[in-house]
């Protein structure tokens, strides 16, 4: 599995590893990258079928972990701090967890160590509904998933950064790979962490105050056992992209926290 790998800064600076959430991709965290790139060298990777990465089945933490120290040994990476946000930041913590001698920090993206049921069923749903065949227009698409129950606008335009131009047909077709994904979504949604799992290292993560995905309080009693010292950023203004939604006070408490 070669990931593909978008990379910002010089080298020689600080290593700084970058994985994105389900259905989203590199692209998804060019703009936060380049702040970072002031002061970090920044790899944003796709994860296995999504982006510009192989398709390939299981779509599994245990495979795409596999992928990560694979292409950490491809680039010669000994030793790099970690960010991952939603399905990536689940995976950035087992990596953390299993691997403490090439990761010195950790930072979780509005996520938590737990269960989250029936996420993303109705995206699946609504992407299949777009007939690719026929599809003219990106607008069109769009119109498709509202017609389908997609009605946040915000979750309509990132799902459709997964529709591109097939250089074959001339006609459109999904970047990201649904069957697998779909296959795996199980598990996905479960916790990659098991009971006796822990980092010791610095971590931060970063919290949207107006995204469902982490409960201040509650889910901190889930991360504390696992992450003993973990601090906690809370967001006001975002919900559960801050690095985009928040992007510069994002930055800036990611910076301080790598610099500090």
């Amino acid at each position: 599995m070669e990931l593909f790998c978008r990379e910002y800064g010089e080298a020689g600076k600080p290593m700084l590893i970058v994985i994105h959430g389900l259905l989203g991709s590199s692209r998804n965290w060019q703009a936060a990258a380049k702040d970072l790139a002031v002061d970090f060298q920044v790899f944003c990777l796709d994860m296995r079928n999504h982006g510009q990465s192989p398709h390939a089945e299981p779509h599994s933490f245990e495979a795409m972990a596999e992928d990560v120290i694979a292409w950490m040994e491809s680039q010669q990476i000994t030793m790099a701090s970690i960010m991952g946000h939603s399905m990536g930041g689940k995976l950035a913590m087992k990596l953390a967890c299993e691997n403490p001698e090439l990761f010195d920090r950790l930072i979780v993206v509005d996520i938590a160590p737990k269960l989250y049921p029936n996420s993303h069923v109705g995206e699946y749903d609504a992407m299949r509904k777009v007939d690719l065949k026929s599809l003219k227009t990106r607008t069109d698409a769009v119109q498709v998933l509202e017609d389908a129950g997609i009605k946040e606008w915000a979750m309509r335009q990132f799902l459709i950064t997964n529709l591109e131009r097939d250089p074959t047909s001339g006609g459109y077709r999904w970047q990201i790979n649904i069957e697998a994904i779909e296959a795996g979504q199980s598990e996905i949604e479960d916790s990659p962490l098991l009971d006796g799992d822990y980092f010791d290292g610095p971590c931060l993560f970063v919290i949207g105050a107006k995204s469902p995905y982490f409960s201040v309080g509650e889910d901190e009693l889930l991360v504390e056992p696992h992450f003993p010292m973990a601090d906690f950023e809370l967001i006001d203004e975002s919900g559960h992209n801050p690095h985009f939604e928040c992007r510069l006070h994002f930055v800036e408490a990611v910076r301080d926290f790598l610099i500090g």
